[in-house]
């Protein structure tokens, strides 16, 4: 799980940044229009649109914004119809690489992603080339120094996790089914425990070590992905040193 955390931390921090300049914006509200538009308007009954008003709040996102996303999903206001992708490839030594897309123009991402790809050492592949080397889980991070690890285990596992590990960094990471995930969260905020980072995210079955310059061109191949605005998500399975994702982050 060591090279989930330290991306997932990483992408917490560029989050941060990234509010300020409005992308993170722009991403959430694609995500909420998309909920509302598949799932109603209702966060209750809305899973997805649940944990996508959540993201929108952590990022301090205008309550106004929230409620015009949602109802440019349900159609109540004029909006754009998005498409929802994924495309799968391999970035260098081999990783594997799942990216979510969410856009209004198929012909342009697909060039887009394909020349970053290629621009940082990767290539695109055919529809399920990778996605079999993914499971879709809930992932809950947590400060190894805000809780007992055997308190933090029997309050998780009681709520319906799958399994709670320690990384070999900060952290504890707990891992649950995508239909429990909002279950173990609700349970952990209603101990008062500080949460890291949660999400429902596409978690490898193996990984592949990268050093060098492999790793900084990976890293480089997240970003350059991850900064392109129909870009919702993208998952890898590369374990890179703490070092280097620090020095190239």
């Amino acid at each position: 799980m060591s090279g989930h955390s330290k991306w997932a931390g990483i992408k917490h921090k560029k989050a941060t940044i990234d509010a300020k300049k409005g992308q993170i914006f722009s991403k959430i509200i694609r995500e909420i229009t998309v909920a509302a538009r598949q799932g109603g308007s209702d966060p209750v009954g809305n899973p997805r649109l649940r944990v996508a008003i959540d993201k929108a709040r952590a990022v301090n996102m205008p309550q106004d914004n929230i409620k015009k996303a949602i109802k440019r999903g349900t159609g109540e206001l004029p909006g754009v119809t998005y498409e929802e992708l994924v495309y799968e490839g391999y970035g260098p030594g081999g990783a594997a690489i799942l990216v979510e897309i969410t856009t209004d123009n198929k012909n342009r991402v697909t060039a887009e992603v394909r020349k970053t790809f290629s621009r940082h050492g990767g290539n695109l592949g055919d529809a399920g080339c990778v996605g079999w080397m993914f499971n879709k889980k809930g992932y809950i991070s947590v400060d190894k120094k805000k809780i007992k690890e055997e308190e933090l285990i029997e309050i998780a596992l009681e709520s319906g996790a799958e399994d709670v590990k320690a990384d070999d960094e900060d952290l504890f990471e707990i891992i649950t089914q995508p239909q429990d995930f909002e279950k173990v969260k609700k349970s952990l905020e209603g101990k008062n425990i500080e949460i890291n980072s949660a999400e429902v995210t596409m978690l490898p079955q193996t990984y592949v070590k990268l050093e060098g310059a492999k790793a900084e061109q990976m890293l480089r191949l997240m970003d350059g992905l991850d900064n392109n605005d129909d870009v919702q998500n993208v998952y890898a399975n590369f374990d890179i040193p703490k070092e280097i994702m620090e020095k190239v982050s």
